[in-house]
């Protein structure tokens, strides 16, 4: 799907809202996962990479380390986060920390481009706006993503993601706060586009002003939840409102 044919959804968030958070982001943070593609395309994608991180314990003989909700568990960040937990910044994270990189960096030509992300973007950056991508994913699998799209360009050098120190992961707010120090950025002047409930609190937390992007109502229902006053089902509003169109 382009942005030319991607279907209209109903947006649910107030019009000036958008246009007074854009209108103020001199500074302007993505995450990636989620408002500029989507990394693990279909249902069982991300389920897949959590259980082969899952067996990749059990050959090491740590089978017991996890819980069984865990070892269930389709997000492989639970995974991730659970081993730290019992054993943190040791080898063990950092050999799954790689070992979850490369199911990233093997995605990315799968990967499926947000609706009007890349246009955002190069229409962002051609306005001035200075841009980052702050996410929980491998810094290494943003940019070999952005390469492929023509996007790092809009980007360099600002893309702040996962070590092996999963204690800076969001809802810390440790990535956002380094781009606003490389950038020079006051949080007011920035603004912060994610999808999940961490985004909101790591943005939160910095002081940056939110926009909230939800490809579906289960998301919309989170990010709300969870404070989010601006949210968009997609991501055109917020083009035309920067090109002056609505």
């Amino acid at each position: 799907m382009t942005p030319d044919t991607a279907q209209t959804v109903p947006v649910t968030e107030e019009t000036g809202n958008v246009r007074e958070l854009i209108t103020g982001a001199r500074f302007v943070l993505f995450d990636f996962d989620g408002p500029i593609c989507q990394l693990f395309p279909g249902i069982q994608a991300a389920e897949n990479v959590a259980k082969d991180l899952v067996a990749w314990l059990e050959r090491q003989g740590l089978k017991g380390l996890l819980t069984e909700r865990e070892r269930k568990h389709p997000d492989p960040h639970v995974v991730l986060h659970a081993v730290n937990k019992r054993h943190p910044r040791s080898d063990l994270v950092d050999e799954l920390e790689e070992l979850l990189t490369q199911h990233e960096l093997k995605a990315v030509d799968s990967a499926f481009p947000t609706p009007w992300a890349d246009p955002l973007i190069r229409t962002w950056s051609a306005v001035a706006s200075r841009l980052a991508v702050a996410t929980n994913n491998s810094p290494r699998t943003v940019t070999e993503y952005l390469h492929g799209r023509g996007l790092l360009e809009c980007f360099t050098p600002h893309v702040y993601g996962r070590t092996n120190d999963l204690e800076l992961l969001k809802p810390n707010p440790h990535f956002l706060n380094r781009a606003l120090r490389a950038m020079g950025a006051a949080p007011a002047d920035a603004l912060m586009i994610g999808d999940t409930p961490s985004d909101f609190e790591a943005a939160r937390q910095a002081g940056v002003p939110f926009l909230g992007y939800a490809r579906n109502e289960e998301k919309e229902t989170l990010l709300r939840e969870a404070g989010a006053e601006a949210v968009v089902r997609t991501l055109e509003p917020v083009l035309r409102q920067l090109r002056g169109e609505t």
